[in-house]
């Protein structure tokens, strides 16, 4: 029996716990609000301590606009008219008019209407400013023009012409001419050559024709000649390069016939 553990204190029942707990939280408000209308009734009534009246302490005023001090800090001052000066105090007065004493009773009189004048200004305008006379030219006469005749279309000889700053250059070379044997016209050839400081012809090259019908009528026997001809050329010595065109006009020769006439 005496290994059994010892039995726990009985606890009071539920009921009875709560109730305590209640009664206790009750008493504590009720305290606690006591104390504070005692606090109130006692420190309530305490009259507080006046300040001490203190003498000789500066006080602090705003200047107005039209204080002397805020009117010197205007850096307008002596740029523009002041209020207070003499010349715009004398013409704020304006002086005052008096209304003219009279009334006007007669009727208006309006100038009557000449007939006979109306439209003089405008006749002696007409007649000062007469525009001066011209004929009139609506259908001029045809002039008659008779088309000149040339004496020979197709060229006597060939001929060549050196265009650009190179025509500028002597030409120190005699070149002879050829005329072409070709039984139709042959167009005209352009090369264009650029010679040396020393006059020597450096560079050869055929420009192309400038319309379809110099296209259709150049020939190879016309173009390999003036290449050849404008390689051969040589100029006066020259201090720099130059460009120019050499333009060849070429004369033709009919064919001769090597077949021998039928029987």
């Amino acid at each position: 029996m005496s290994d059994l553990p010892a039995a726990a204190p009985a606890l009071p029942p539920p009921s009875q716990r709560e109730s305590w707990t209640r009664n206790k939280f009750i008493f504590f408000v009720a305290f606690a609000f006591a104390v504070h209308l005692v606090l109130l009734f006692v420190f309530g009534t305490k009259k507080q301590a006046l300040p001490r009246a203190v003498e000789r302490v500066p006080h602090l005023q705003l200047a107005d606009r039209a204080d002397a001090f805020i009117a010197f800090s205007d850096p307008t001052l002596f740029a523009r008219p002041n209020a207070h000066d003499l010349v715009t105090a004398f013409w704020r007065r304006s002086p005052a008019v008096a209304q003219p004493d009279f009334d006007w009773t007669e009727a208006p009189r309006y100038l009557p209407p000449v007939p006979q004048n109306f439209g003089a200004l405008f006749r002696e305008f007409l007649r000062v400013s007469q525009p001066a006379e011209f004929a009139l030219s609506l259908k001029p006469e045809p002039r008659l023009t008779a088309p000149v005749a040339a004496d020979d279309a197709m060229p006597r000889t060939t001929t060549m012409r050196i265009t650009g700053e190179l025509a500028q250059r002597r030409l120190l070379t005699s070149v002879a001419l050829p005329s072409l044997p070709w039984n139709d016209v042959i167009a005209g050839s352009k090369v264009q050559v650029l010679v040396d400081t020393a006059g020597n012809v450096a560079s050869v090259v055929l420009l192309p024709p400038d319309s379809e019908l110099e296209a259709a009528g150049s020939a190879e026997i016309g173009d390999s000649n003036a290449l050849a001809i404008a390689r051969s050329l040589r100029f006066a010595p020259a201090p720099r390069l130059m460009f120019g065109e050499v333009i060849f006009n070429w004369h033709t020769v009919p064919l001769m016939s090597t077949n021998e006439p039928r029987r």
